[in-house]
């Protein structure tokens, strides 16, 4: 090892990702993200929800990523994610040795994404979505998402009455039940996505919310983190007409067997209840956030309208 650079900490400071430079020409520099998992809640979380569940929660979602890492990512056709160069376990402590996205010319973050852009990261979930068609999430979430309603109890206790509240149930019985599950990123943010310079390809990171669902809850969430919510001409059509057109591609590539029509047919469906089990999540954790607004809501209470909830 030449040096140590701290890229950042991890959330309420459960460990360190660093970069590492060496002065081997074969691989000159590495990321390590290193976790020690404590015991107890941290004291301070930004929201207040510093609960032993929360803690539970994290804690579970970093040894989903180390079996993520260790078990998944090499089965992959091409490099989707940072390669893991190793998995190391002790105790509490936890380490991966991951592929430096720099040596890849692919760890570019945006934070205002062209429309190019967008649509490299939906071109990436619709291939991530149909790549894993009907994998069990063995070692993974059984839901994938930080935000299902089963790992959130004190946060649907915290919602004031209203329909979302009433319906929680319903909708998650819904999305659970198609019949076309696969693995969701679980947290597909657009922070998550490392971008080369032109915007034309991605790398996915973060996967400690990887598991079983249906792919529209990662396109939900991925739309909320990217979208103009104060323009008034807002749609979503484009969009989504992309991601499904990108899935029906992938899915005749991947599983010639399945019929990508029913697919494509059966998630467009749920693309709105998805979002309205994302916001019954903020309507509990935070329900001023900027995520809750007069688009989401005509969205998703469309959505509960078409399932009569």
């Amino acid at each position: 090892m030449i040096s140590k650079e701290l890229i950042q900490s991890l959330w309420s400071g459960y460990g360190q990702l660093f970069r590492v430079t060496t002065d081997n020409p074969a691989l000159p520099s590495m990321v390590i993200k290193s976790i020690d998992l404590p015991e107890l809640a941290p004291e301070y979380h930004p929201k207040g929800w510093n609960t032993q569940l929360s803690n539970e929660r994290k804690l579970k979602s970093y040894q989903v990523e180390f079996n993520w890492y260790q078990q998944y990512v090499s089965q992959m056709p091409f490099s989707w994610t940072p390669s893991c160069l190793a998995a190391i376990n002790h105790g509490s402590r936890y380490e991966l040795v991951l592929e430096d996205l720099k040596l890849q010319e692919r760890a570019r973050v945006v934070k205002k994404p062209a429309t190019h852009e967008i649509k490299t990261v939906l071109s990436w979930l619709a291939c991530f979505h149909a790549f894993w068609l009907d994998t069990k999430p063995v070692g993974l979430w059984k839901q994938g998402t930080y935000w299902h309603l089963a790992t959130r109890p004190d946060e649907w206790n915290a919602m004031t009455p209203s329909r979302y509240k009433q319906a929680a149930k319903r909708i998650d019985d819904i999305l659970n039940s198609c019949r076309y599950q696969t693995l969701v990123h679980g947290d597909a943010k657009l922070a998550n996505f490392c971008f080369n310079q032109s915007g034309s390809e991605v790398s996915a990171v973060d996967f400690q919310y990887v598991g079983g669902g249906v792919g529209v809850k990662d396109v939900a969430l991925f739309f909320t983190t990217v979208l103009n919510f104060d323009d008034t001409q807002l749609s979503i059509d484009e969009y989504v007409e992309f991601y499904f057109q990108a899935l029906k591609v992938a899915l005749e590539d991947y599983h010639p067997e399945v019929d990508s029509d029913d697919v494509c047919q059966e998630w467009r469906a749920l693309l709105g209840l998805a979002w309205a089990d994302y916001q019954r999540f903020l309507l509990g954790w935070s329900p001023v956030h900027t995520r809750v607004n007069a688009f989401t809501n005509r969205l998703t209470l469309q959505a509960l309208d078409d399932f009569q909830l």
